[in-house]
């Protein structure tokens, strides 16, 4: 492959995707032929541990466009992208998850928005078909929530389907921390940016990799990421009920000593014991939450491991 000829950088996660994938190549590569560059198609196994891997490395046997990396373990889909995102060769770089629920279909639309100069081109979805009322309003409730406690404005309803100019990829490249929110991420590098709407569709076939729990570490990632609210909230509440304290403790003396019975027994003391232990520990979880991630970030791993990669030439290898 000629580096220098690819235009087009198209990257996709895979973590146990066999019966979706070769739906998946099937229309990438027709998109490809239809872009006005010479593109690649960049595969990043994120451990799968069904036959995803060998029908990736089928579909390099077919086209040098095709390049594929493995991971030795599952690493994580932020991870993946990442991984990707340090390979990929074009001028601009798509990412794009391969369960087809983001249509191949709408990366010229990206491609469009690109060659007018815009350097970040997301793609924002004006419909989710089959996700459950729950998941559309959380989904929601996250992008409030983290676009009203950090200083990024991340697009509701956007997702990691997006182009980046090569000026972005750079940008990118040189962040390297732990915890990795690369919707936020892209958004925070800066350069110019617009959004593209598209009806985003039901799973081809599987499950979904993002359950509940998965869904809430995400969202944890991506707010102490980029704000410290949760540690000035803590920090709010114990002025709070210290000054609730202050204000309270010359009351009670007061009734004590005019005889009402009011405050008398142990109830009411704890009531507030068990208020302020519960307090406590919320501020101490905040706490904990940056203190583990300051401790992922000094230990300096590497953000992932390769156990195989096809398609690269000699001086492509990396560590």
């Amino acid at each position: 492959m000629v580096d220098q000829l690819i235009k087009y950088s198209i990257i996709a996660p895979v973590y146990n995707e066999e019966e979706t994938l070769t739906e998946f190549y099937n229309r990438v590569l027709s998109v490809m032929d239809s872009l006005d560059g010479l593109s690649e198609l960049l595969l990043i196994d994120d451990g799968s541990t069904d036959a995803s891997l060998d029908l990736m490395r089928g579909f390099q046997q077919q086209t040098s466009l095709v390049r594929v990396i493995s991971f030795s373990r599952n690493f994580g889909h932020q991870v993946a992208i990442t991984a990707g995102i340090d390979y990929a060769i074009g001028d601009a770089v798509i990412v794009i998850d391969a369960d087809l629920q983001d249509p191949p279909e709408v990366i010229p639309e990206l491609v469009a928005q690109w060659q007018e100069g815009f350097e970040l081109v997301l793609a924002v979805r004006s419909m989710r078909k089959g996700e459950s009322w729950f998941k559309r309003t959380t989904a929601s409730f996250f992008y409030r929530l983290i676009n009203k406690l950090t200083d990024l404005h991340i697009p509701k309803d956007s997702g990691d389907f997006r182009l980046m100019d090569r000026k972005v990829v750079e940008a990118l490249r040189e962040v390297r921390e732990q915890h990795r929110f690369m919707r936020g991420l892209s958004v925070w590098v800066g350069f110019r940016h617009t959004q593209v709407e598209y009806v985003r569709n039901e799973r081809f076939a599987g499950i979904s990799k993002y359950p509940l729990k998965r869904m809430l570490n995400f969202a944890t990632d991506g707010i102490t990421s980029f704000s410290h609210v949760p540690l000035q909230l803590a920090m709010s509440m114990g002025f709070i009920f210290a000054g609730i304290a202050l204000l309270g403790i010359p009351a009670i003396i007061t009734l004590r000593f005019s005889g009402s019975r009011e405050f008398f027994g142990q109830a009411t003391t704890l009531v507030s014991v068990l208020l302020l232990g519960g307090v406590q520990l919320i501020c101490l979880g905040i706490v904990g939450e940056y203190l583990g991630r300051i401790y992922n970030e000094v230990r300096r791993r590497p953000l992932y491991l390769i156990s195989g990669q096809w398609g690269f030439d000699s001086d492509d290898q990396k560590n």
